[in-house]
């Protein structure tokens, strides 16, 4: 199913990507990669439920940003903000303590969705992003995610693509905060509404582009459009004029 509106997008100088759910999904699911490397260190869990209690956890945390940090820190604070999701979640399912070394475990939970391991680049992803930058579009990825995500668009073949990464714990705003949004197009000295911005979240990614002039774009991976305004499945549906 194709969005209902047919209209062809002006041409924009930038186009904004958000990272997980828009280049690239996770393989199988995060429960199933908790499951598997738990199991390695001996601890036996059931990956459905440790996806649902992931995501409440993960949506209950704090914005991951660190305003005012100095940026030799942040990679530490970026783990401890990941440890403590991990450790709520095994011990909201009673598992936390079937660890003889949770921070053993975690470290090497941190370093595998590090790799390209737990990770599929969506089939539209590279065709698309070659026709934009052959038109001469700049392109910039626009993620509330952390420093791993360089190391994870160089294993996926995705980095050649892009002329910046803005990433929520750099900038110290995440998405929909407008910070993150301006500083992004500062980099590519470019005003909001000669901008894109595609990404998956109603409120991060289409708000929030919105609301600071910025075309917003919002992408439905697994369910079909329900008619918002700029609204598709999939990146070659966007039609540019």
């Amino acid at each position: 199913m194709i969005n209902q509106q047919n209209h062809s997008l002006e041409k924009p100088r930038v186009i904004f990507l958000d990272a997980v759910g828009t280049l690239f999904g996770v393989r199988h699911s995060v429960g199933e990669a908790y499951r598997m490397i738990a199991e390695q260190f001996g601890v036996k869990a059931d990956a459905k439920i440790l996806d649902q209690v992931f995501f409440q956890c993960f949506l209950s945390a704090p914005s991951m940003a660190f305003p005012g940090i100095d940026p030799g820190e942040i990679p530490q604070l970026e783990f401890e903000w990941w440890k403590a999701i991990a450790e709520q979640t095994f011990k909201t399912v009673k598992l936390y303590d079937n660890f003889t070394d949770f921070s053993e475990f975690f470290q090497s939970l941190y370093d595998y969705f590090q790799t390209e391991k737990p990770w599929f680049v969506y089939s539209d992803v590279p065709p698309r992003l070659k026709a934009w930058q052959d038109q001469g579009i700049e392109l910039g990825v626009l993620s509330n995610f952390d420093s791993r995500l360089y190391p994870v668009l160089d294993a996926l073949d995705l980095a050649q693509f892009f002329q910046t990464v803005t990433i929520s714990t750099e900038v110290g705003a995440a998405k929909p905060s407008s910070e993150i949004f301006q500083i992004a197009l500062t980099k590519h000295n470019c005003s909001p509404e000669k901008a894109w911005h595609i990404g998956d979240s109603l409120k991060a990614d289409y708000q929030g582009a919105n609301a600071l002039g910025i075309r917003g774009i919002l992408l439905h991976r697994e369910e079909s459009p329900k008619g918002i305004l700029d609204e598709y499945e999939t990146l070659e549906q966007i039609p540019i004029s």
